[in-house]
C-alpha cells in the first residue's frame, strides 16, 4: 500500500535499496543516507531521500504546526546520533534539504533515480568507516561545545540576556574619598589597599561564578586539586576581563561590573602602573574587535582558563589535552559561523593572536601574574572563594598550597 506522503519501496531488487552483486548470487542491502541526519534512508519522503525517523518528525511538525525553539544559536549539528536533541535545527535542516508538503512524489522510484542511488551506494561503501569516525568526532565536539556554552550561560553575569537593558550606576568609589589624607608613601600604599579591598568585594561574585563554570568544563574536575586551584587563581582575572569587555565601548575608559557600577581607568591606574593599564585596555579592545557571541566567549574563556603555562602547574600534558579539544570546538563552523578569512587578517588568526597575548606569551608576565604581584592579597580572595565553592570538604589539602 502506498504511503500518502512518500514513494513505495518494493521488495524486489530493482525497486528497493538492494543490489545484486554481479560476482555473487547473494543480495546485499544498499545504503543510501538520509539527507537530514545521515541514517539509512527508507525512501522518498516529502520529496527527499530520508529515513523513517525524519519522515515521521517532519510529518508531525507540519500536521501539528509545531513551533520549535533553539536554545543555542540555531546552528546545531544534526546527525544520526543526536538528531533528537534540537528539534528546531532538525526541522530547519529538513526544509534546507528540500522537504516540503508540496514536493510529495507518488509511485515507484524512477529507474534513473535508482541508478544514481546505486552509484551513491558504491561510493558510500568505500567511505562508511571514515564517515562513522567523523560522526563520532563531530558528536564529541558537539557535546563538549554544548556543555561549555551551557555552563557559560548559567554562570556568567555578562551574557547578552543578563546585560540587556543594564542601567549604569555610579563608580564603585569616588576619588575624593582618597584625597583627603596626606601624600606620603605609607598613605599611598594604604589607599591602594583600601581600593583593592573594595574592588575585590565587587569581584567576589564573579570569582564564585567562574569557579562554578570551571567545574563544568569536561576534564577539569579530573585534574589534581592543586592544579585546579592554580588554574583558577592565575586565570580568573583574564576570564573576568574578557566577560566584562563587552560592556566597554571603544570610546569609554571604564570597566563596568555586572550590576552596572563601574571603575574608571584613572582609578585602575591608582592601583596599577600605567603600562599594566595600557595593556589591559588594549586587551579589551582586541577582544571586542573579534565580535564574539556568548557561545564563543564561553569557549574562549575555557581555553584561557585551561592554560598549562601557569606558575606551579604539575600536569601540563593533561591540561594541554583538554585545551586542544576546546580549541577544536572553537574552530567548528557551527560556532565560528561568521568567522571569515584564513590568512593573517582573518578572524581566526586574530583570535589566536589574542589567545597568545592574553594567556600563553612567554616574553612577558601574564595579566594575572602581574596582578598578583601588584596586590598580594588578591589571590586570597580567589582562593577563598574557590575553597568555599569547590573544595570545602578537603580544606587540609588545599591549605598546603603556597600562595
Amino acid at each position: 500500500m502506498l504511503c500518502k506522503h512518500c514513494t513505495e519501496w518494493s521488495s524486489s531488487g530493482h525497486q528497493s535499496f538492494t543490489a545484486a552483486d554481479s560476482n555473487s548470487s547473494s543480495t546485499t542491502k544498499s545504503f543510501v543516507p538520509c539527507k537530514v541526519c545521515g541514517d539509512k534512508a527508507s525512501g522518498y519522503h516529502y520529496g527527499v531521500t530520508s529515513c523513517e525517523g525524519c519522515k515521521g518528525f517532519f510529518r508531525r511538525s507540519i500536521q501539528k504546526k509545531i513551533e520549535y525553539r533553539c536554545l543555542r544559536d540555531e546552528k546545531c549539528l544534526v546527525i544520526r546520533l543526536n538528531r533528537n536533541r534540537c528539534q528546531f535545527c532538525r526541522f530547519k535542516k529538513c526544509l534546507d534539504v528540500g522537504m516540503s508538503r508540496d514536493s510529495v512524489r507518488y509511485g515507484r522510484v524512477p529507474k534513473r533515480t535508482r541508478e544514481r542511488m546505486e552509484e551513491t551506494r558504491v561510493a558510500q561503501s568505500e567511505s562508511d568507516q571514515s564517515i562513522r569516525d567523523m560522526e563520532s568526532k563531530e558528536l564529541a565536539i558537539y557535546d563538549l561545545t554544548l556543555t561549555v556554552t551551557q555552563a557559560h550561560h548559567v554562570n556568567c553575569d555578562y551574557t547578552d540576556m543578563r546585560t540587556r537593558g543594564l542601567v549604569k550606576k555610579p563608580a564603585i568609589f569616588s576619588l575624593n574619598d582618597f584625597q583627603s589624607e596626606g601624600g606620603g608613601p605609607d598613605s599611598v600604599e594604604h589607599q591602594k589597599i583600601v581600593m583593592w579591598q573594595h574592588f575585590a568585594t565587587f569581584l567576589t561574585p564573579s570569582i564564585q561564578r567562574i569557579v562554578e563554570f570551571a567545574k563544568k568544563i569536561p576534564g577539569f574536575s579530573e585534574l589534581t586539586q592543586d592544579d585546579q586551584l592554580r588554574l583558577i587563581k592565575n586565570g580568573f582575572f583574564e576570564v573576568w576581563i574578557m566577560h566584562a569587555a563587552k560592556l566597554t565601548g571603544p570610546a569609554e575608559n571604564t570597566i563596568t561590573f555586572y550590576d552596572g557600577s563601574y571603575i574608571t581607568r584613572q582609578q585602575i591606574e591608582l592601583m596599577f602602573d600605567y603600562e599594566f593599564v595600557l595593556a589591559l585596555f588594549n586587551f579589551v579592545t582586541s577582544i571586542n574587535s573579534l565580535d564574539l557571541n556568548d557561545s564563543e566567549i564561553g569557549l574562549f574563556s575555557s581555553v584561557i582558563l585551561l592554560t598549562s603555562e601557569r606558575v606551579g602547574i604539575y600536569d601540563h600534558k593533561a591540561i594541554d589535552h583538554i585545551q586542544e579539544r576546546l580549541i577544536e570546538a572553537l574552530k567548528e563552523p557551527s560556532i565560528r559561523s561568521t568567522w571569515t578569512g584564513s590568512g593573517p587578517t582573518g578572524r581566526d588568526s586574530r583570535c589566536r593572536r589574542s589567545l597568545q597575548r592574553s594567556s600563553t606569551s612567554q616574553d612577558s608576565e601574564s595579566t594575572s601574574n602581574k596582578l598578583h604581584k601588584t596586590v598580594f592579597f588578591f589571590s586570597s580572595f580567589v582562593v577563598k572563594s574557590a575553597r568555599e565553592c569547590c573544595w570545602t570538604h578537603n580544606r587540609t589539602k588545599v591549605s598546603r598550597l603556597t600562595l
